[in-house]
């Protein structure tokens, strides 16, 4: 297939090898133009995948939609606030796209978007993966570092019924297993991430202020993962009273790192023991604080205040973080507009689709 990858951080250009290796052909489009800068018509990668790899760098939204027949948008979360409006005008109306991850319900924000804008109602369904293709790094403006390449990923769709089609995409273009979600809920629910980085800022946040390497796995340890698991049952129960469950973190790590399924604390160490020292972030400006808070945490605690659902131990751990960082972390624009209140329906079918039409 043609596939066009929307972000040039590392997941995206990580993820366009993925699809190159598997005889896809690929073309990448940085919303800055940084990440695309002074590349050519190749890539090279290394780690989990080695090699050089054919891409074409995109000149802007319409070139990288283009022929295109399928299409990913990997950026972080706090970058779709300001995305998704010039995806949402640009995007063609029979080009399905994938959202990895699928931060807070980012592809329910774009689907309302697309109905604002009068895109057409047999339009094609976004997908939204619970977590992305693979994890990566940026080694240096031509190369990339393919750090795991994961097993398995769940996928959803808006609308939900679409998720056994967006599912095999996500598989023909990545290769992983993609076990189909009820709806785009369950994969913003389903990234560990949230949980696990805010404990580890929160636990470490004087090593974090210092700027020091600290090994983050080895530093997962039973008193940490005592928190993380308390936050987990709260986003479990969470996730319960919308009719669907959220990953657990064991499966999480074991589904990223291969690791054999076991006490939290005792699979951090397998990872540390087989990755090495993975090092946590070195600057309060880190993404495990400034985009899994409000993308993940506080997104929890507004879709709990919408079903009188207590979380304390979430509400405290981000009240902690926010005194400790000195600034509100609870800002989310992709929830604007959206009502958890009636968030249900619109999981279900859309915004302005042929069955929501047939509904009203």
């Amino acid at each position: 297939m043609r596939l066009c990858v929307l972000g040039a951080g590392a997941v995206g250009p990580a993820s366009a090898v993925l699809a190159a290796s598997r005889g896809h052909a690929v073309s990448l489009w940085s919303p800055s133009g940084a990440g695309t800068a002074g590349l050519g018509d190749s890539i090279e990668a290394e780690g989990a995948i080695e090699g050089h790899f054919p891409l074409r760098v995109a000149k802007g939204l319409d070139d990288a939609f283009g022929d295109a027949d399928a299409a990913l948008l990997a950026v972080p979360a706090y970058a779709l606030p300001a995305l998704l409006p010039q995806v949402a005008a640009a995007l063609p109306a029979r080009l399905p796209l994938l959202i990895a991850p699928a931060a807070a319900l980012a592809p329910l924000a774009l689907d309302a978007m697309l109905a604002a804008r009068g895109a057409a109602p047999d339009r094609a369904p976004v997908g939204a993966m619970a977590t992305t293709p693979v994890t990566a790094r940026r080694s240096s403006r031509g190369r990339v570092r393919v750090a795991a390449i994961r097993a398995a990923v769940d996928v959803a769709a808006v609308p939900a019924r679409s998720a056994g089609e967006m599912g095999a995409l996500a598989t023909a273009l990545f290769g992983h297993a993609s076990p189909p979600a009820p709806h785009a809920l369950q994969a913003g629910l389903a990234n560990a991430n949230p949980i696990i980085h805010a404990v580890l800022a929160l636990t470490n946040v004087t090593r974090i202020e210092r700027g020091e390497a600290w090994p983050q796995y080895a530093l997962m340890t039973p008193a940490a993962c005592r928190l993380m698991e308390a936050l987990a049952a709260e986003r479990a129960a969470l996730a319960a009273a919308f009719g669907v469950e959220a990953l657990g973190l064991e499966e999480s790590l074991h589904r990223a790192n291969g690791v054999p399924m076991g006490p939290l604390a005792e699979m951090a160490e397998a990872i540390a023991m087989s990755r090495g020292s993975v090092l946590g972030p070195a600057s309060m400006e880190t993404r495990y604080v400034t985009e899994d808070v409000p993308y993940g945490l506080a997104f929890y605690l507004w879709l709990a205040r919408g079903r009188g659902i207590p979380m304390p131990a979430t509400e405290a751990v981000v009240t902690a973080l926010e005194a400790l960082w000195g600034r509100g972390l609870r800002a989310n624009p992709l929830l604007e507009g959206l009502d958890p209140a009636t968030l249900d329906g619109a999981l279900a079918q859309g915004y302005g689709r042929h069955e929501a039409a047939r509904q009203e």
